[in-house]
């Protein structure tokens, strides 16, 4: 059903739980994969002060973030080390996926704060999505709806085993 301001909605009552918790270091999804209590096969890397973890909802195949360890919500708040290994870590991964899918380019970037389009903005994240010419086909432009050719779990084994080689 099209509303007035001609958006479908998809509703996913499921996810309400998922989005109250997430403002709280305790509900924050990211802060329960550096207390290693979820997530574990989305995880690609855990350094000293930042990890790396595959995107639950990606847009593409291979669509990572570079998270601290701290529960931050703002660059600003970064400290000197943190703010070094996040840009580190996304060399990093940048380089990996380009060893294991050789995507056309990348959208690299941080969505500070709700009204930015962080859904998750209580905890800084920088989105690593590979991309490639083409991959808004015909399914995303007419038929609204994302094709992703490959898992999240199959995209995060091939990103381990290639890590320590692109460091």
């Amino acid at each position: 059903m099209t509303d007035p301001d001609g958006l479908e909605r998809l509703w996913a009552p499921y996810r309400m739980a998922y989005v109250r918790e997430a403002g709280t270091s305790e509900g924050c999804p990211f802060c329960a994969m550096v207390r290693g209590e979820r997530g574990d096969e989305l995880l690609v890397v855990r350094a000293d002060h930042c990890f790396v973890a595959m995107n639950l909802f990606p847009y593409n195949p291979g669509h990572l973030m570079v998270l601290p360890h701290r529960h931050v919500s703002d660059l600003t708040e970064l400290t000197p080390g943190e703010s070094a290994e996040l840009t580190a870590l996304t060399q990093q991964a940048i380089r990996a996926t380009r060893e294991i899918s050789t995507p056309h380019g990348f959208n690299v970037g941080l969505n500070l704060g709700s009204a930015a389009g962080g859904s998750i903005s209580a905890h800084l994240h920088q989105h690593v999505v590979p991309r490639w010419g083409g991959d808004a086909n015909f399914m995303t432009v007419v038929g609204r709806t994302k094709t992703l050719p490959q898992t999240i779990e199959e995209s995060a084994h091939l990103l381990r085993s290639v890590w320590e080689k692109v460091a």
